[in-house]
């Protein structure tokens, strides 16, 4: 027998697992593979499934984004299922949109509060830049000074006409 004696015990046939000595053991290394593929394959999908509501959210407006993204990144460091529920939950529930209606009406609130007061409805740049000019005569000033106090008078509501006038 090629020079190696078995030992009395064992018995005539091996299984396949079992290998020769400073031979390559292949149920090891196939087994570290597959273990490897698992190992990885889980964390992927457990990666995948963390990050569910942050997907979901991209439908949705900013903000909402933004506190769904926080609850998910809660629920990675801190392990609290409840920071991933309610990030989930947030995701698929509509918010009302209350920042657009409310800077329509302090834009409108603001166009209205220049009109009152005598100013032009154009931009602030330039009002600023008509106010910088300096090369102004004196005549001119006056005149323009009078066309303010006028629209501001056609401007004002009949009420206060008549308790200026009377």
């Amino acid at each position: 027998m090629n020079g190696q004696q078995t030992h009395p015990g064992a018995i005539d046939h091996l299984p396949v697992f079992v290998t020769a000595p400073g031979q390559t053991d292949v149920l090891f290394v196939v087994t570290v593979v597959l273990l490897l593929g698992i190992v990885l394959g889980i964390g992927l999908l457990y990666l995948h499934l963390h990050a569910l509501p942050e997907r979901v959210a991209h439908r949705t407006n900013k903000v909402q984004m933004e506190i769904v993204a926080i609850l998910a990144l809660l629920a990675l460091f801190t392990h609290e299922h409840l920071f991933w529920i309610a990030a989930l939950l947030l995701a698929f529930v509509q918010l009302p949109d209350f920042s657009t209606p409310v800077a329509s009406m302090a834009e409108s609130l603001e166009k209205l509060s220049r009109r009152e007061d005598g100013l032009s409805e154009k931009p602030v740049e330039d009002r600023r830049r008509g106010e910088a000019e300096v090369d102004r005569h004196p005549e001119e000033e006056a005149g323009q000074g009078a066309a303010v106090r006028e629209a501001v008078a056609a401007s004002r509501p009949l009420a206060d006409k008549v308790t200026t006038q009377g």
